[in-house]
């Protein structure tokens, strides 16, 4: 489904991803783990739009995506969350979900102002999909709520509802459990793994390493901009290169 070839991004003299190759497949949960600063959310930067590639290749789909701006990014099928939240808080759920539907309305000035059959059939359509939407995050009952009213862990989820709004077939998730406490992240767990049935293909950026290995087919591990190791959980809990840079002991033990 995507595919990374040679990729780099240098910030003056540094190489903040450095020849990186990575292949993601139709239908994956793939986790990207590694130490502050090895390049995570600069690969999400670079597939999502919001940097242009030193050099290198970024396909999705068959198509090169590499420099494309933000908004053709999405529209091509992939769409992001972020480290911080960024929820428009005074707006309500449903405005919200509404912002992330925009990119899929393809309805004109014209319809809009004489609200044409196409118009209502669009807009039909668009409300379906995030009814949808909100019962599979089984928030039905607070569409009418201010977003920044929402505790913590809603507020994570509603992010990934407004961009499943925009029906990517590629969705990255960077650090969905951050600030979560145990609670929220098993109900976390529960709704990415829930995004495999629903067709999606998940690129997860995560420190919570028990919520890696448990939802993740494969690992791709960075560091310094490299990838120093790419496998299965159990493969990455136990390889030398990996422990020594990031995971620690502690994590290979507790599997």
């Amino acid at each position: 489904m995507l595919s990374c070839k040679a990729l780099t991004i240098r910030f003056g003299g540094l190489a903040a991803i450095d020849n990186l190759d990575f292949e993601i497949a139709a239908g994956e949960i793939r986790g990207l783990i590694g130490p502050n600063g090895s390049g995570k959310t600069t690969l999400f930067n670079l597939i999502s739009g919001i940097y242009k590639p030193t050099s290198g290749s970024i396909v999705f789909e068959g198509k090169p995506i590499a420099g494309k701006r933000t908004d053709e990014v999405t529209r091509a099928g992939i769409a992001r969350t972020f480290q911080n939240i960024r929820l428009f808080g005074d707006m309500t759920v449903w405005e919200n979900l509404l912002v992330g539907r925009h990119c899929r309305l393809k309805q004109t000035v014209f319809d809009d102002l004489f609200a044409t059959p196409a118009k209502r059939r669009e807009e039909a359509a668009a409300r379906d999909k995030l009814e949808n939407l909100l019962r599979l995050f089984h928030m039905e009952h607070l569409r009418e709520e201010l977003a920044k009213n929402l505790p913590y862990g809603l507020q994570r989820e509603l992010e990934i509802m407004r961009a499943m709004a925009s029906e990517p077939r590629l969705l990255l998730l960077d650090e969905p459990a951050a600030g979560m406490n145990p609670r929220e992240t098993a109900q976390l767990t529960e709704q990415i793994q829930r995004l495999r049935e629903q067709g999606f293909t998940v690129l997860v950026v995560e420190h919570d390493m028990r919520l890696v290995m448990n939802i993740c087919d494969r690992i791709t591990v960075l560091n310094y901009g490299k990838k120093i190791a790419e496998g299965a959980p159990r493969e990455i809990q136990t390889h030398p290169e990996v422990i020594q840079a990031y995971l620690g002991k502690q994590v290979k033990d507790s599997a």
